[in-house]
C-alpha cells in the first residue's frame, strides 16, 4: 500500500553522474518502477544530443541491451518520445529528464525539478565536511540546490583526517546495518563500495558465531575487475600523481592497487575495531565480476573440537537460508567470474567448494607479551606456550557493477525514499 501511494504521488529521483553506476542505476529503477520520473544530471552535452544519450543508454558492452535486461529475448526497444528541447525521453513508461548544464552540485537546481532525493554516482564528491560552495563542488551543494537527502555510491573520503564525519552523515550496507540510518537526523548517506558490501556479508556471519575475540587476525585481497578510473593504454601520469601503475594499460596487466574496504568495514561492523585487519586489491583485465579472498586466524579451544571446512560452510549455508533479502548466497558448485555477472541482489556468493582450513599450534613466548608480569609464568618450565590456531580461507564472488552493487544501492534508495 505504501509503495503504491508513493508511486502515485509522483516520486522523483535525481541521479548525479551517468557513468557506469549512474547508467546502471537508471536501468535498475526503470525496471523497478518505484519512481515514475528520474532526473539525470550529466553536466555537459554528450555527443550531438539526446539521440546519442539514448544510444548510450539502450546498450551496454557488459550487460547487453536494455530491453533484453528488462524483458529477456522477447524484449523490444523501450526508449521513445525523445524531446531534444526539453531534454527528456520515455524509457519503458518512466519519464527520464537529462540536465546538461552544470557539474557543480550547488548549481544543478534539483529544487526546480521537484527532486528531493539524489544519488551521487560521480565518485568526485566524497567529502561531507566541505561547505556547499566549496571550490570544485561538494556533496552539500546538492542540499543547497534543493535535495533533502543525498546517497553517495562510494565511501566517504575526508580530506582533513583530523576531523570526523558530521552528525548528519552515516555509512550503511543493506543487510548489515541499514537501520543505523535515522531519517530524522541523517541527510548524507554513504552506500559504501561494492567491495565493502561483499566483504561485510562475508564477515558478519563469522562474527555472529565466533565473536571478535576468537578472530585473532584477518586479511582480504580483492581480485577486482577493471573500473573507469583505469587506462586502456599506457599514459603519462598527471602532475603530482605518485602511483605510476594506475596509468598502465588494464587490458594487458595485473595491477596492484589499494582499497578502502578495511576502513569502511569498521563503520558498518563496529566489532572489526577489535580485530587486526588488512585489505589489499589487485585489478585484472575483466569487465566485471570480482572475488574476495578472506583469510582468518581463529584461536581454538584446547579441548576441541577444532574448526573445519564444514564448520565454516555450515555457518554460511545457514546464514544464507536465514537472510531475508537474499543478499548472501552459498553454493558448493564450481564457478568462474562470468557466472556471477548480473546475479540479482547478491552481495556475495560464497564458493563453499573452495573453503579451506588448517589447524596448527602457534608458539607464543610469554616473555614477549606486553604487560604480562613475570610472576604469571614463574612456575612454568619454559616461557613458550603452544596455542591451537585454525587458519580459514574463504572465497566470495561479487558482480561489482549491476548484480551486487547497483541492485543493493537501489534497495537503499527505495528504503530511504519510503522514509521521506
Amino acid at each position: 500500500m505504501g509503495k503504491n501511494k508513493l508511486h502515485l504521488d509522483g516520486k522523483k529521483l535525481g541521479v548525479n553522474g551517468f557513468g557506469r553506476i549512474g547508467k546502471l542505476t537508471l536501468w535498475h529503477h526503470v525496471g523497478r518502477k518505484f519512481f515514475d520520473e528520474i532526473v539525470i544530471n550529466i553536466g555537459r552535452q554528450p555527443g550531438s544530443g539526446l539521440e546519442d544519450i539514448a544510444h548510450y543508454l539502450e546498450r551496454d558492452s557488459t550487460y547487453g541491451w536494455l530491453h533484453g535486461y528488462l524483458y529477456g529475448h522477447r524484449g523490444r526497444p523501450v526508449i521513445e518520445d525523445l524531446d531534444e528541447a526539453g531534454g527528456s525521453m520515455n524509457v519503458d513508461g518512466v519519464k527520464v529528464r537529462f540536465l546538461r548544464s552544470h557539474r557543480n552540485p550547488v548549481e544543478i537546481g534539483w529544487r526546480d525539478h521537484g527532486v528531493r532525493l539524489v544519488v551521487d554516482t560521480t565518485g568526485q564528491f566524497l567529502d561531507p565536511t566541505l561547505e556547499p560552495n566549496h571550490e570544485g563542488g561538494a556533496l552539500r551543494g546538492h542540499l543547497q540546490a534543493g535535495a533533502e537527502k543525498v546517497i553517495v555510491s562510494a565511501p566517504f573520503k575526508l580530506k582533513d583526517k583530523r576531523v570526523s564525519a558530521p552528525d548528519d552523515t552515516v555509512t550503511t550496507v543493506m543487510g548489515i546495518n541499514e537501520n543505523d540510518y535515522d531519517p530524522r537526523r541523517h541527510r548524507i548517506i554513504s552506500n559504501a563500495s561494492c567491495t565493502t558490501t561483499c566483504l561485510a556479508h562475508m564477515v558478519k556471519p563469522l562474527i555472529n558465531v565466533f565473536g571478535p575475540k576468537k578472530i585473532m587476525s584477518a586479511s582480504m585481497a580483492t581480485v577486482h575487475a577493471a573500473t573507469g578510473s583505469q587506462e586502456v593504454l599506457d599514459r603519462l601520469p598527471k602532475t603530482g600523481k605518485t602511483d605510476l601503475r594506475k596509468n598502465r594499460s588494464i587490458m594487458n596487466n595485473i595491477i596492484l592497487t589499494t582499497t578502502g574496504a578495511a576502513n569502511a568495514l569498521r563503520l558498518v561492523i563496529p566489532e572489526m575495531e577489535e580485530i587486526a585487519f588488512i585489505a589489499e586489491s589487485v585489478r585484472i583485465p575483466v569487465q566485471t565480476g570480482s572475488l574476495i579472498i578472506l583469510v582468518l586466524n581463529l584461536q581454538e579451544e584446547p579441548s576441541g573440537p577444532f574448526i573445519t571446512r564444514d564448520t565454516i560452510n555450515d555457518i554460511f549455508e545457514l546464514a544464507a537460508r536465514e537472510n531475508p533479502q537474499g543478499y548472501l548466497h552459498f553454493t558448493n558448485k564450481q564457478n568462474v567470474s562470468g557466472d556471477i555477472i548480473g546475479m540479482p541482489q547478491v552481495a556475495t556468493t560464497i564458493e563453499g567448494h573452495e573453503t579451506h582450513t588448517r589447524t596448527a599450534e602457534a608458539a607464543i613466548d610469554l616473555k614477549k607479551v606486553p604487560g604480562l608480569e613475570k610472576k604469571a609464568f614463574a612456575n612454568l618450565h619454559e616461557s613458550i606456550i603452544r596455542v591451537p590456531v585454525t587458519q580459514a580461507v574463504i572465497y566470495g564472488w561479487y558482480d561489482n557493477e549491476m548484480g551486487s552493487y547497483v541492485n543493493i544501492l537501489g534497495d537503499r534508495t527505495v528504503s530511504i525514499a519510503e522514509s521521506m
